[in-house]
């Protein structure tokens, strides 16, 4: 991924607890806690290259003394890190998630000062070493092959300006940018690296990859119509076998993923023979079950991704561009709707059964 980082393991450790004081009963201060705080406009690569050490150590609570019998709580650390960060331990178990400005997650917890209990010595805090693993929020991820157009299209739609150019693996690192509409709605679209064949085995970026799409509400499959070959050792696949190998992907890499709302997008409309390739593909779209007979039979997935629109377009000439920014604005305020919706019925069930 270049200069981006998403996976960053870390040391924390809470604070050691102050002296007790025997002879009057005092008790030593706690120790100081690790904190993760999640905020805007922090990355991972900003933290590793602010601490290289990646060590996160909380203050020592005061001892206790005849001033103050009841020694100070040592000082917090806090850990600014991006937002859509999940918290694993060592094992891969995850042990907490931050997804909005301000959320907290308790790292590391400071130890007990001295007292009676402890025979007035004090504890040390808690220790451990845990990966911060970054998943992007976004509304919508541009899922397809490498060279499909995601790049073009995002440059297109949003302020972006990701790099272009005619090879295969041009994104080597996520990319963000914003759809902004006329009444001022913005809508995050992520462009992520392309898909290949196996990428749910972590071939080429796999997980590096697939990751990502879990946080983003809603899939924008790219597709060239001309068809998909990363080169002349692997197989041509026509726009029909892409869409069913995109999708194998997502399943076998998390079935819930295939679950998302989808939309198509059709690129590449400005090529020879494209109008005759697209009505092709719309009769196969139309009845995918009477066209899994042309391709092998691990190709085909479980479920088909149901699309809520197909759009023809190009990033060259910009044929359909505007079309598809209104069915992407369409299609996030139909779920928004359907989860307000589901929301209110959820709240009105809880006050019928309280009553």
């Amino acid at each position: 991924y270049s200069n981006f980082i998403d996976d960053l393991r870390v040391y924390v450790r809470g604070g050691t607890g102050g002296m007790g004081y025997p002879n009057l009963g005092g008790e030593g201060g706690r120790g100081g806690d690790v904190w993760f705080v999640a905020r805007e406009r922090t990355t991972l690569k900003s933290i590793s290259d602010k601490y290289p050490q990646k060590r996160f150590v909380a203050g020592t609570g005061a001892n206790s003394s005849v001033k103050a019998l009841k020694g100070e709580k040592g000082k917090d650390c806090e850990v600014h890190v991006p937002l859509g960060i999940s918290v694993l331990d060592d094992d891969g178990k995850q042990i907490g998630e931050l997804n909005a400005a301000g959320e907290r997650f308790l790292a590391a917890r400071g130890g007990l000062g001295g007292s009676l209990a402890t025979n007035f010595l004090p504890c040390k805090g808690q220790r451990r070493t845990v990966h911060l693993d970054l998943k992007l929020i976004a509304d919508v991820g541009l899922v397809g092959f490498p060279n499909a157009g995601k790049s073009s299209l995002l440059s297109k739609i949003s302020h972006a300006k990701p790099e272009i150019a005619n090879y295969a693996f041009t994104t080597i690192q996520p990319e963000l940018g914003k759809i902004k509409y006329v009444d001022y709605k913005q809508i995050s679209v992520a462009d992520l690296p392309g898909l290949i064949e196996g990428a749910h085995a972590n071939k080429g970026m796999g997980h590096k990859f697939l990751k990502h799409v879990e946080r983003t509400k809603q899939l924008l499959l790219v597709v060239d119509i001309s068809g998909f070959q990363l080169s002349i050792k692997t197989q041509f696949r026509t726009a029909f076998e892409t869409i069913l190998l995109l999708t194998k992907e997502l399943e076998l890499y998390k079935e819930e993923l295939v679950t998302k709302p989808a939309l198509l997008a059709i690129n590449k409309m400005d090529l020879p023979c494209a109008k005759n390739n697209l009505d092709e593909l719309m009769t196969q779209l139309e009845n995918p079950q009477g066209f899994l007979h042309l391709v092998e039979e691990e190709m085909i997935p479980a479920n088909t991704l149901e699309f809520r629109e197909v759009i023809p377009i190009s990033t060259y000439t910009g044929e359909g561009i505007e079309e598809l920014k209104t069915c992407i604005r369409k299609s996030i305020d139909e779920q928004a709707e359907q989860v307000n919706e589901e929301y209110r019925k959820k709240k009105l069930l809880l006050l019928q059964t309280s009553k």
